[in-house]
C-alpha cells in the first residue's frame, strides 16, 4: 500500500501525518452499534505538515485553518468509515489549492442598459395605474 494520499498532481500527504481517532457512532443498530468503534475523527496539521510546500500551506491555511477535521459515522464499517475520511479529506484539500481565476469587472452593453430602463419604465406605469383616478375638484 502506498504511504501517501495523493491530493493532486503536486501535493501528497504522508500518511503518518494524520491523526486518527475511532468511537463508537450511536443510533440504532443494536448490540453492534454499542460495541464497535465505528466512527472516524481525522485530524491533519497543515501548519505542521511536511508534505507541503510554503505556497501550498500558505493556500491551505487561510481556506481551512491550521488544523483540518474530517469525521464520518455514516458506515456500519469502520474499514468504509476510514476510506470515506480519506477521500473527503482528498477532495477538502483539492479544492482549497485549486487556483481561482479572479473574476474580470464587465461594463453591461447598451442593449441590457436599455432593457434594464424599459422594465423600470414598465414597473412604474403598472404602480402608476393601480393608483385611483384625481377627484375632479383638483
Amino acid at each position: 500500500m502506498d504511504d501517501r494520499l495523493h491530493v493532486t498532481g503536486s501535493c501528497a500527504i504522508a500518511l503518518d501525518e494524520l491523526e486518527w481517532r475511532f468511537t463508537g457512532a450511536g443510533g440504532p443498530g443494536g448490540q453492534h452499534a454499542n460495541t464497535a468503534n465505528t466512527k472516524v475523527e481525522l485530524r491533519w496539521d497543515v501548519a505542521s505538515s511536511r508534505s507541503l510546500g510554503p505556497r501550498q500551506r500558505e493556500r491551505l491555511l487561510a481556506r481551512l485553518g491550521p488544523v483540518v477535521r474530517v469525521v464520518v459515522a455514516s458506515e456500519r464499517s469502520q474499514a468504509r468509515n476510514r476510506a470515506l475520511a480519506l477521500d473527503r479529506l482528498r477532495a477538502r484539500v483539492a479544492d482549497a489549492l485549486r487556483v481561482r481565476p479572479p473574476r474580470v469587472a464587465t461594463r453591461p452593453t447598451a442593449r441590457a442598459r436599455a432593457a434594464r430602463v424599459d422594465e423600470k419604465r414598465r414597473r412604474g406605469d403598472v404602480k402608476r395605474n393601480r393608483r385611483p383616478p384625481p377627484s375632479p375638484e383638483e
